[in-house]
């Protein structure tokens, strides 16, 4: 087999016989063109004297050295001896496609390569080079020629890797899973095929089969960083957080060479949120969005982290951060409607030593002012004036001012007009506001004149939540109170 130059890396290749002689002096002459320029021009002269002066797998073999020496002249004066030499030659059509690569000139070399699958259809290198002009502008053409190829020698791992690589160029990431598997496990393949196609799995969502495939890497060593950041990420994603950790630990003290990424800190975040340690994981997504300023979707994650300890100044103020951070037309209500979620759980939240009276007030009322913008800027929606009636009951706790009753009286409407079982849980809730405040008023001696109508409007609403929910033991027990 002829292994020289460009031709060396792609095992099967275009058809060409062998001379172990010229091989070993064309081998020699790539170390002098970079020493003596004009001894290897010599040297390469004497070589094609003779029975080598149309010696095709010769010329181009130093055609080739010299391309490798960036030496383009050269190359191309010994391209034109190989076509002078045989016009049909495939091997003086890749090097001609080489050499025109080099000088950036996509569509000729392209074409260069096409003529060489013209000339031997089993021009293995020929298919692999022809791939490589359109791995980016076009990878469907790429494929498809590889897919040839394929055709032609379904056992080359060459071909393979090289869709392996166009698939994960194109975040097609289960085509690249699939064509990385029938190699990366094997004898041919490198360290770093083995971590793109654990890589690959991972971005397709297999975590287990990722986890084993890095696994298999740490085996071999288990310091390197990609596979211990890819360890870290499946266990994560498999709630396996024990030996998340440990990997964590691994991967952020131990890895030579790691160089960090958003996502790395993110992940990281991700992990020690989970096993609860919410300040830690603040400190990771603040890494993350300080070394990618414009992934502002962490601020939501340093939100929910601050929430989950109760810290819901921090929490607001992280979230609104994220709010101002969006295009206008990004601010949807959907956004303002956490925002007023926050505030609410601020003014509800049970510990009594981390916010005061005043301050639980002020919380309930920008929460009604949130959940007031969002059922002006959807009223189609019920969610704005159920969250209104929520945070004013809040504010109402004793249903003594019944600041929560036109609310859920408007809910009540707009949801009975629907007639959808879906909205039973918030039907039952907004009854039962309203049942309570109607018993309550029976006894208001205020409103002795209208106990009556209280009295058949409390009735009415606590029947109502039986017809949704039959066992409901709080409107029985309402009702026979009433009684």
């Amino acid at each position: 087999m002829f292994l020289v130059g460009a031709f060396i890396a792609v095992g099967s290749l275009c058809a060409q016989s062998t001379d172990a002689e010229w091989q070993a002096e064309v081998a020699k002459l790539k170390e002098t063109i970079q020493t003596n320029p004009a001894q290897a021009a010599e040297e390469a002269e004497h070589l094609i004297k003779g029975k080598n002066k149309k010696n095709v797998e010769l010329l181009v073999a130093i055609g080739n050295t010299y391309l490798d020496a960036d030496k383009l002249p050269e190359a191309q004066e010994y391209a034109t001896l190989a076509r002078k030499a045989n016009g049909k030659s495939a091997l003086a059509s890749v090097l001609e496609g080489n050499i025109a690569m080099k000088q950036k000139n996509a569509g000729l070399a392209s074409q260069k390569y096409e003529e060489a699958i013209y000339f031997d259809p089993k021009c293995t290198e020929a298919y692999l080079k022809y791939a490589d002009v359109y791995k980016s502008a076009n990878a469907s053409l790429a494929i498809e020629k590889l897919n040839q190829l394929k055709a032609l020698e379904p056992s080359n791992t060459a071909v393979d890797k090289k869709l392996a690589e166009i698939y994960y160029l194109k975040n097609d990431f289960s085509k690249a899973a699939e064509a990385y598997a029938n190699f990366a496990m094997g004898p041919t393949a490198t360290e770093e095929d083995l971590v793109k196609y654990a890589f690959a799995l991972f971005l397709n969502h297999d975590f287990e089969k990722s986890l084993e495939v890095a696994n298999m890497g740490l085996q071999k060593n288990a310091h390197h960083a990609a596979f211990n950041r890819l360890a870290m990420y499946n266990y994560t994603d498999l709630k396996r957080f024990d030996e998340a950790i440990k990997a964590a630990d691994i991967f952020f003290n131990e890895c030579e060479k790691a160089d960090y990424s958003y996502l790395d800190y993110m992940y990281y975040g991700h992990l020690l949120e989970s096993l609860k340690k919410y300040d830690d994981a603040v400190i990771q997504y603040e890494k993350a969005v300080k070394m990618d300023p414009t992934k502002t979707d962490l601020y939501k994650n340093i939100s929910s982290a601050y929430e989950q300890k109760n810290d819901y100044k921090k929490a607001i103020s992280a979230y609104q951060k994220y709010y101002a951070s969006l295009d206008k037309e990004k601010q949807t209500p959907d956004l303002q409607f956490q925002v007023g979620r926050l505030y609410y759980g601020a003014g509800t939240q049970p510990d009594s030593l981390t916010i005061t009276v005043e301050e639980r007030k002020q919380a309930l009322m920008s929460a009604d002012s949130v959940f007031h913008a969002i059922a002006e800027a959807a009223p189609d929606s019920y969610l704005g004036n159920f969250w209104r009636a929520r945070a004013n009951s809040a504010l109402d706790p004793e249903t003594t001012q019944g600041l929560a009753k036109p609310f859920y009286e408007e809910v009540a409407a707009l949801l009975e007009s629907k007639n959808d079982p879906h909205y039973n849980s918030a039907l039952v809730e907004c009854y039962s506001y309203l049942g309570y405040y109607y018993l309550l008023a029976i006894e208001n001696p205020a409103l002795k004149a209208e106990a009556k109508a209280n009295k058949d409007k409390s009735i009415e609403y606590w029947n109502k939540i039986l017809a949704i929910d039959p066992a409901n033991a709080t409107a029985k027990r309402a009702l026979d109170g009433i009684k």
